[in-house]
């Protein structure tokens, strides 16, 4: 469809008017668009039509035309599969762009103007949240806004629920006086340029849903926003991408919106759009249309249309011109507004304007100030009403008018997203015989059956369905990977990968690519050979292994061998694929610890030797072994090394100190490591002895290379890999190999040279990290730190063996000593694979090219890895280097080779293929969002280590508007340029991408230290799918909502501060933190039955367990609590925070839908800022 500005008249005309019967239908059909069929996804709509003013002629036509496009909507619903729908059409008038009006360069919001006099406010009847000034509104219509502005208690609202019946009439309809009821009051005749008020929009709520539901009960209090004495200021939102696409040649045409509750005012003004008038289609339902045109009071003329009111930008009449106004317009004492007020739902706008001059002869279309992208419309001003007024409050405790925008209930909401697929995919086994079958999400519990795939718990694909050609991939930018857990830890209901023994002849491969046996391979010839499904080489099948084929060219064996008939299984490797052709020796386990001041003050120590006498009867061990193979030995360290022999045959451990630490050696072979069993009087006795010895000491100074080269060495000697876990605790400011510099600058944050702050401050420890995944020797570091120790640094050596960190900053044991030996006993116990190498094997036509995780490499193929456990993943990008048939799909093997805790050397095989297309339809079909998102953060997180922040955000928005706009170009419905189309697979790609370039890696607070950011760094770089999905969006459970009688979770809750209610308790997790949230009004039966204490003013903030307390409410929580922190990794110290609390600041730190205090945009700003890029590059 034609979108262009300079279109006719008559033609913008029709289109407008045909464009709004078109999305209504869309809306009225949504979930299958049943005449057409073709469509078995959701498909939402929600759009506004702002048309020219219809002909006698075109009222005649109009039934006709609405329905020659109903039939056109049900052709077009079968074209790019489902997709969401977001929209809203602003057609200039007469499709002409405003005289004096130039497209122009748009810079970021910098604030309101200071110095403006507020004027005086009427008080409107809505309550306001923090940022959101009192609404004034006509009675009836302030009436039935509370339906949608306020939440009762407990009573959030996650999707659409209003279902009102409303006639929508055809803005030329004439008036009849009488006629009509009229719920506003009357007004003195207006003069010629007044504008209607389109839609009873202020008791409408706009969604996506297609079902009906009563409106929302009274609320019971007040619901929750931000505290009204806090003025709420707006960061800009940095516009993307080059020069080429800030232009604006086209008006923006935007997203239909409603009143968000307790939302911020808009903030930028909306230059060189043509004045629309405005028609608006209300908000879907199942059964058709809501909404009406409010027609005037008896008695008064008719007002013809008027048209749009100079931009909030635009200098009025008595101002000086270069007086940059902005800010809020208020309705004036004596009138009441007539017309649709600035941000009225439905409205969505662009970015702001510099410079504009007013016409005061031509009527010009504005769209009102904005918070980083969202978009209201602003009405003119009207004879006898004030100009608005153009500066920000003098006085932040002034009402205002509320500005209304994009309600947040009628965008994609993942919890409705998560929520259909658990009801629609948690119910089945998930069966992985269907090539090309894109599984449930990482957040539905579901079960998997091996049938020939890999399970999603081992490998899952950013697209399910590969593009052909390069050129296609390139065309829609869709990022071609997989995110591989090879260790993957499987629920109890799903059997562990089978072990397959080939005996000295090994596994049977492929001659020429060496990939392993697989389902995929094709046996010919009477089963004598076999054809490669990746490299097609046809290999002979050795004796053995010969087996006759059945009538269906499959081995008559096909289900009696792991290797033929399942996704994923074990090879025993033969000595071939050992070390020097030598079996590997049992791995080893070395505990060094920090016996400085700070770590003997903070009770580390004590704490730390008092665990470890229990813990060492976990050591990881091979199924059903008795007693596990792990050696285990001991180091304590500050300035010097301590070594200790604990050999069985000692009455007393033996203490080896080595202060020559410039060339460090092991003083001792036989006796540092020693079976748990045979030496554990001598070891239990070393334990108690440490924190005795190192009592007095004042040591302060550390080192750490040396602790590091002192474990890689006592591994070479006895000549197997291990883990070396280290307790660490300051900076190493001692005189020895690896000594570090405080380098801590927050100067350098949002700088060029911000990324020297991630990288390694000297080369040692990449070379040392080299040395140690040689040997198989990785590094597990455990950090206590009371000020800045460089993790960018220390944590390199974790990173690249393939270890894990762990932070515990101002450790002090009674506070924080469950977290930290819960983590230690997770980290010891954990499945883990010694001396790793990983391969990744394609069909011909793609290769992996690029990997994402905590590993080294040396070549361009093998992912080498000192150690690999249960929780690490790795990310894969793959590209064309040929065609791909749609016959034979794409294939994908990961071997990974390893040695168990047993000291076995094993092949661990992953198989996945894939279906390969010519359409870009079919490609957006088959994605998955939270894969792609995994893979994104983790080229964002590396991105910064060579470029500044604002660069690695900046290309990150370019690509997803790429893969948005290539969608809207190539597969979606003709529609309105103005709507925002999403891919049903992908529908919650902004709000995740904009937790991503919110979190603190991107975009910092003052409050966040650079160590915390290159911890986060490195954390999120080996997470998986599920990791990164509730970290970049947390899980946030009403409490309050819990069926103490049901084993299941309430349901969760969008992230945001809207959604809570003073009078509920909410829990909030992301995998890494655990908050329980207090409202003040929560009722003193729920507060006693769940703190013990009376009222909300007693709770102790400073608690990190809730008391054991003997009733349902509970016992439910503290199993929600467990049962959160066993699905994690890491263990989560819970934060009791109350509602007003300083601590509060830092749980709406992780509210992601809301605007951060960084300066990153709401869900909804960014929303609309997406879509301005989008429209630029459709542009």
């Amino acid at each position: 469809m034609d979108s262009s500005p300079l279109a006719s008249p008559s033609r913008a005309n029709i289109r407008s008017s045909i464009q709004g019967v078109h999305c209504a239908r869309a809306t009225a059909t949504s979930g299958s668009w049943a005449q057409g069929g073709a469509i078995a996804s959701s498909r939402q709509a929600v759009t506004e039509d702002v048309a020219a003013p219809e002909t006698p002629r075109d009222r005649a036509r109009a039934p006709h035309r609405h329905r020659d496009r109903d039939r056109q909507g049900d052709r077009a619903g079968a074209v790019g599969g489902g997709e969401t729908i977001l929209g809203m059409n602003l057609f200039g008038y007469n499709s002409q762009h405003t005289a004096g009006v130039p497209t122009s360069q748009y810079g970021p919001y910098n604030g309101p103007v200071q110095g403006y006099q507020p004027t005086a406010v009427l008080q409107g009847p809505l309550r306001t949240a923090s940022g959101a000034p009192p609404t004034s509104l006509p009675p009836s219509t302030a009436a039935q806004s509370t339906a949608y502005n306020q939440y009762g208690q407990g009573d959030v609202q996650n999707g659409p629920a209003m279902s009102d019946q409303l006639q929508r009439f055809p803005v030329s309809q004439p008036y009849m006086p009488g006629s009509h009821p009229m719920p506003y009051q009357q007004y003195a005749p207006l003069p010629n340029n007044a504008q209607q008020l389109p839609n009873q929009m202020a008791a409408m709520q706009i969604s996506g849903s297609t079902t009906n539901a009563p409106p929302p009960p009274p609320p019971a209090s007040q619901s929750y926003g931000p505290p009204t004495s806090h003025h709420q200021t707006t960061a800009s939102f940095p516009l993307t991408g080059p020069a080429s696409y800030t232009q604006y040649p086209t008006p923006l045409q935007n997203i239909p919106s409603s009143v968000p509750q307790g939302g911020n005012p808009p903030q930028h003004p909306f230059p060189g759009q043509p004045v629309p008038v405005s028609t608006f289609t209300s908000p879907p339902t199942s059964t058709g249309l809501t909404g009406s045109t409010l027609l005037p009071p008896s008695g008064v003329p008719r007002p013809p249309v008027m048209h749009g009111p100079p931009l909030s930008g635009q200098p009025q009449a008595g101002l000086p011109p270069s007086q940059p106004p902005t800010g809020h317009y208020p309705p004036q004492l004596n009138h009441r507004p007539v017309g649709l007020q600035s941000g009225m739902p439905g409205v969505v706008t662009g970015p702001p304007a510099q410079g504009f001059q007013a016409h005061p002869s031509q009527p010009s279309q504005g769209l009102g100030p904005q918070q980083n992208g969202s978009f209201g419309q602003v009405r003119s001003p009207q004879p006898n009403f004030a100009a608005p007024y153009t500066g920000a409050p003098s006085y932040p405790s002034q009402p205002q008018p509320q500005q209304k925008r994009l309600d947040p209930d009628s965008i994609p909401s993942p919890i409705q997203v998560i929520e259909d697929d658990k009801s629609n995919r948690g119910t089945e086994p998930f069966s992985t015989g269907v090539r090309g079958q894109v599984p449930p999400l990482v957040t539905t519990d579901f079960v998997v059956k091996d049938q020939g795939n890999s399970s999603p718990r081992f490998i899952r694909c950013a697209a399910y369905n590969l593009p052909c050609t390069s050129d296609m991939a390139k065309q829609c930018q869709v990022p071609l990977t997989a995110v591989i857990k090879p260790l993957a830890t499987l629920p109890a209901d799903e059997a562990p990968p089978y072990i397959v023994d080939h005996g000295e002849t090994g596994p049977i491969r492929c001659n020429r690519c060496k990939a392993y046996m697989c389902p995929y391979m094709q046996f010919i010839e009477g089963g004598r050979k076999f054809q490669c499904a990746f490299c097609s080489c046809v290999t002979e099948v050795l004796p053995h292994y010969f087996q006759h084929l059945d009538h269906t060219g499959k081995r008559m064996d096909c289900y009696d061998r792991p290797e033929l008939s399942l996704g994923s299984y074990e090879f025993l490797a033969t000595v071939d694929y050992c070390k020097n052709n030598k079996i590997p020796n049992p791995p080893a386990f070395i505990f060094m610890i920090d016996v400085s001041y700070n770590a003997l003050k903070s009770g580390l120590v004590q704490l730390l030797c008092e665990e470890l006498k229990t813990l060492l009867d976990y050591l990881p061990r091979e199924g059903n072994a008795e007693e596990s193979a792990i050696r285990v030995g001991f180091v304590t360290y500050n300035k010097v090394l301590h070594f200790y022999n604990v050999k069985s045959s000692l009455a007393q451990p033996q203490m080896m100190v080595v202060s020559d630490i410039a060339d460090m050696f092991v003083p001792l072979l036989d006796g540092f490591l020693v079976n748990i069993n045979e030496s554990r009087a001598v070891i239990n006795s070393l334990l108690e002895q440490i924190p005795e010895m190192f009592a007095d000491t004042r040591e302060t100074e550390t080192v750490f290379g040396p602790v590091i080269q002192a474990g890689l060495e006592a591994l070479k000697a006895a000549e197997c890999a291990g883990k070396l876990f280290i307790f660490h605790s300051t900076l190493p400011l001692a005189e020895a190999p690896g000594k570090l510099k405080n380098r801590d600058d927050k100067k350098l944050i949002n700088t060029d040279k911000e990324k020297v702050l991630f990288q390694p401050q000297t080369s040692f420890y990449n070379n040392l990290a080299k040395e140690c995944v040689a040997q198989g020797c990785c590094v597990d570091l455990f950090l206590f730190p009371n000020q800045y120790v460089d993790v960018a640094t220390l944590g390199l050596v974790t990173y690249q063996t393939g270890g894990s960190i762990y932070k515990y900053t101002f450790f002090q044991a009674q506070v924080d000593g469950d977290r930290f030996l819960n983590d230690l006993h997770r980290d010891v116990r954990k499945v883990i694979g010694f001396d790793a190498v990983m391969r990744v094997r394609t069909s011909t036509g793609i290769r992996a090219t690029d990997f994402f995780g905590s590993f080294y490499m040396s070549n361009t193929t093998d992912v080498e890895l000192a150690a690999l456990d249960c929780d690490k993943a790795i990310t894969v990008e793959f590209k064309h280097d040929d065609k791909l048939s749609e016959d034979v799909g794409a294939q994908i093997q990961c071997a990974l080779l390893y040695t168990s805790c047993s000291g076995q050397r094993r092949l661990r095989i992953h198989n996945l293929s894939l279906n390969c297309c010519t359409q870009l339809a079919d490609l957006y079909r088959n994605c998955e969002t939270d894969t792609l998102i995994n893979y994104f953060v983790k080229l964002a997180y590396r991105g910064v280590l060579s470029n500044p922040t604002k660069t690695v955000r900046d290309n990150l928005i370019n690509q997803s508007a790429q893969i948005l706009a290539c969608y809207r170009k190539n597969c979606a419905s003709p529609s309105s340029a103005g709507q925002l189309i999403l891919p049903e697979c992908m529908k919650l790609l902004p709000v995740y991408l904009n937790c991503v370039l919110k979190s603190d890696v991107l975009q910092p607070g003052t409050e966040i230290s650079t160590d915390d950011r290159a911890y986060i760094r490195q954390l999120v770089t080996s997470m998986d799918v599920a990791e990164t999905n509730v970290f970049f969006y947390p899980r946030l459970l009403p409490v309050h909502k819990m069926d103490v009688d049901s084993d299941d979770f309430p349901v969760a809750i969008r992230c945001s501060e809207e959604r809570l209610s003073k009078g509920g308790i909410y829990l909030l997790e992301n995998g890494l933190n655990l908050f329980i949230w207090v409202g003040m009004n929560t009722q003193h039966d729920l507060i006693q039955s769940i703190f013990n204490v009376q009222s909300f003013g007693q709770i102790d903030s400073a608690m990190t367990a809730l008391p054991m307390l003997d009733n349902p409410c509970s016992k439910k929580l503290r199993s929600m609590v467990d049962m959160i922190r066993a699905q994690r990794p890491r263990f989560m110290k819970l934060m009791i925070v109350k509602q007003d609390d300083k601590m509060e600041l830092l749980f709406k730190h992780f509210l992601m839908e809301d605007k951060s205090v960084n300066g990153g945009a709401s869900y909804v700003d960014f929303l609309c800022h997406m879509h301005k890029e989008i429209r630029q590059l459709l542009s």
